[in-house]
């Protein structure tokens, strides 16, 4: 596997990662502040899963998102959960700042069967 951005400390502080109490998370991005990569804009990273939404209303998400300073003004790191490759639910976070984003949800209530669900981090323009 290529390391990149996303891929160079999976399991330390990329990935799944698992603290010193045992507490599991799933890190898109990096954990450790202070890690720096040359990005552009649509730059993504994803986790993304088959499932069965027959019956099921809403697939949801929380999420923390810490966005360094130093990203440049006319970009925003952007969460999104998608349903067989198109956004269902995005949510931004400009540089320098975090945000808490407790329910991230897409409606997915007038499917049925086999859809790929993903959630994606992704550098975007500001829109």
């Amino acid at each position: 596997m290529e390391l990149d951005a996303f891929t160079s400390r999976l399991g330390v502080s990329q990935g799944r990662v698992v603290a010193a109490d045992g507490t599991v998370s799933f890190v898109l991005g990096d954990a450790e502040a202070g890690r720096r990569f040359d990005l552009a804009a649509d730059d993504h990273v994803d986790v993304a899963q088959t499932l069965d939404v027959t019956g099921v209303a809403l697939v949801r998400a929380a999420l923390h998102l810490l966005v360094p300073a130093g990203l440049p003004p006319d970009l925003v790191w952007e969460a999104s959960i998608l349903v067989d490759g198109a956004p269902h639910a995005r949510a931004t976070c400009e540089a320098g700042r975090s945000r808490d984003i407790l329910d991230l949800a897409a409606n997915v209530s007038k499917l049925t069967g086999l859809h790929d669900v993903a959630v994606r981090l992704a550098l975007t323009k500001r829109y």
